[in-house]
């Protein structure tokens, strides 16, 4: 695994030990990101929460091409540990908050974010519902985008949000939503 571009471009990132945690393959990622910038133009600046962090590589990655701020939330302990160092090998601490619970667990937000980066277990459901708290939680701003990675096939249709893209990626399947307030 490795940056796709902005400052850290080429930098590799380690993935968690075991096979609890499916890091997205850069291929998608570089697809996923591409769809976003097609959307907003620039990271510049923008609040990125990534759940089902995993690595970190989606929320680092758009923390390398400008975000000013990301929250990565994992619970996993070997996912956690990875992410830990992937944000530390990057000198990403400053822009980064990593909480070590479940995304289930949030509470209402502090501040609302832009971008949403959701990458759930597959088939589980889960990402629907983190969402669907997040919205009822303060967490997006009006219009933030999410996006969620699901196995090919599997719906995300969620009640508040707009699909805006849809692309099957092997195995994988990458849903970009816009919040409607």
């Amino acid at each position: 695994m490795r940056i796709i571009a902005g400052n850290w471009r080429g930098r590799t990132l380690i993935a968690p030990k075991g096979t609890d945690t499916r890091p997205t393959a850069d291929r998608t990622r570089e697809a996923l990101f591409s769809m976003l910038v097609s959307r907003i133009g620039s990271f510049e600046g923008l609040r990125v929460l990534d759940l089902f962090a995993g690595s970190g590589s989606l929320g680092l990655e758009a923390l390398s091409r400008g975000a000013g701020h990301c929250t990565f939330v994992e619970h996993d302990g070997a996912a956690l540990d990875a992410l830990r160092t992937n944000v530390a090998k990057m000198g990403a601490a400053p822009l980064s908050d990593v909480r070590a619970q479940s995304v289930m667990t949030l509470g209402p937000a502090a501040a609302p974010y832009d971008i949403v980066l959701l990458d759930p277990p597959y088939r589980s459901g889960a990402g629907v519902v983190a969402l669907e708290r997040c919205l009822r939680l303060g967490w997006l701003a009006p219009g933030a985008l999410a996006t969620v990675e699901t196995a090919k096939g599997e719906a995300v249709t969620i009640e508040g949000f707009e699909a805006e893209a849809e692309r099957v990626y092997g195995k994988a399947m990458v849903t970009v939503l816009r919040a409607l307030a």
